[in-house]
């Protein structure tokens, strides 16, 4: 029986989705510990191995992984609309900014100011107690710890973007061979009000946009079709998160001539300043190619994939993990992503943080103010940016 979506709700989703878009500096990792820490944490909208299991589906996913859990979170809150509003509100500030970024701003760089520095230290912190916690709930025993470490070794030692996908098919097949005869059946309930005919159309628009976009691209001369498709498979075909589709982006529109090196590079800064995720990148460019227009078409193009794969998958998702065959390989790949979200803690956000013996100092202060004084994400972050500014100073 599906539940009945309230405009409550949808507000509620809107305003903390929003709050989050605001807040949420430091990349998709750090991303995934502001929605752990907000939403299964403080409002337990979801439990831990749900939770769990819904970033173990969008690793397997191309596309923004924390784009995509945040979808997945609205979506099980209040349906598809939840999912539409949790991305609008996580993505839009940063999409707006971007989009000034690129029609007033172009060329300044921001990449070395001091209070970008204080909120990757913050991003530090946040994913420190994101880690800890569900290294607790999902690595309780032996086998799952060391099944963490090889994860974790496996993904530092070799950082390309099939490492990933690889290592967790790897865990799920250990997990189903150790656990395939455990009887936990302390699920919670995953509410996907998606129907299954809904999901199956999803997943053939996915494909079928692959196929036909390239195609419509070359029988017409359109500049907004090849735009479309350019983002479009950028956002389809990419593992690994959003700096993983730089080089990509690049390729499609550098040597074609539809910008300069300069103006491309210039947009990368300006995507490592502000919140949410770095695929608004993609605003960007749109909104130097094309103006705002532009940057909205970009956005979308290259944000679809994502919300089809969500759309086409959570279903079926929720059947499998409740198959006690499928039990023992989740819980593998439970293990497993906690070892990639260490490894992803090391490099790139401790490496590009951590630099001197006072930035541990200040990221031991912010893990301290969010962890046992109990001060909400908001406050971490401003604090991070005016304790960045003043490092500068010293």
């Amino acid at each position: 029986m599906k539940k009945k979506i309230s405009f409550k709700a949808l507000l509620e989703i809107l305003f903390i989705s929003t709050r989050l878009g605001l807040t949420s500096f430091g990349g998709p990792v750090a991303h995934l510990g502001y929605f752990h820490n907000e939403y299964i944490r403080r409002r337990k909208w979801l439990d831990e191995k749900s939770y769990a299991d819904l970033v173990a589906l969008c690793q397997f996913l191309p596309g923004p992984a924390s784009s995509q859990v945040g979808i997945g979170i609205g979506v099980m809150r209040a349906g598809v609309l939840g999912g539409i509003v949790s991305f609008i509100g996580f993505t839009l500030p940063s999409v707006i900014a971007l989009i000034v970024f690129a029609l007033i701003l172009q060329g300044i760089d921001v990449a070395d100011a001091g209070w970008i520095h204080g909120l990757k230290i913050v991003a530090v912190a946040v994913v420190a107690h994101a880690i800890v916690g569900m290294a607790q709930k999902l690595t309780p025993d032996l086998k799952r710890k060391t099944l963490a470490l090889l994860a974790l070794v496996s993904t530092l030692l070799w950082q390309t973007a099939f490492t990933q996908v690889g290592v967790i098919l790897i865990a799920a097949f250990i997990g189903f061979l150790l656990y395939k005869e455990n009887n936990d059946s302390d699920d919670a309930d995953l509410q996907v009000p998606i129907s299954k005919r809904f999901a199956l159309v999803c997943l053939s628009l996915f494909f079928g946009l692959l196929v036909l976009l390239p195609i419509l691209r070359e029988t017409t001369a359109l500049n907004w079709i090849a735009m479309f498709d350019s983002f479009y498979r950028s956002g389809s075909l990419v593992f690994g998160g959003g700096h993983v589709v730089l080089p990509l982006l690049e390729r499609e529109f550098v040597p074609t001539g539809w910008m300069t090196e300069e103006a491309f590079l210039a947009g990368y800064g300006a995507a490592q300043a502000v919140p949410g995720p770095l695929f608004t990148f993609a605003a960007y460019l749109g909104a130097v190619m094309n103006g705002w227009q532009g940057g909205l078409l970009a956005t979308i193009a290259i944000f679809l994939p994502a919300f089809l794969l969500i759309f086409g998958t959570l279903p079926f998702w929720d059947t499998l993990r409740r198959n006690p065959k499928i039990k023992g390989a989740l819980m593998g790949v439970n293990a497993a992503v906690v070892g990639i979200l260490i490894s992803a803690f090391y490099q790139p956000i401790w490496t590009s943080s951590i630099l001197t013996p006072i930035d541990f100092a200040f990221a031991a202060i912010l893990f301290t103010m969010l962890v046992y004084y109990k001060l909400s994400p908001w406050i971490i972050v401003i604090v991070g940016a005016i304790g960045g500014s003043l490092l500068t100073l010293i």
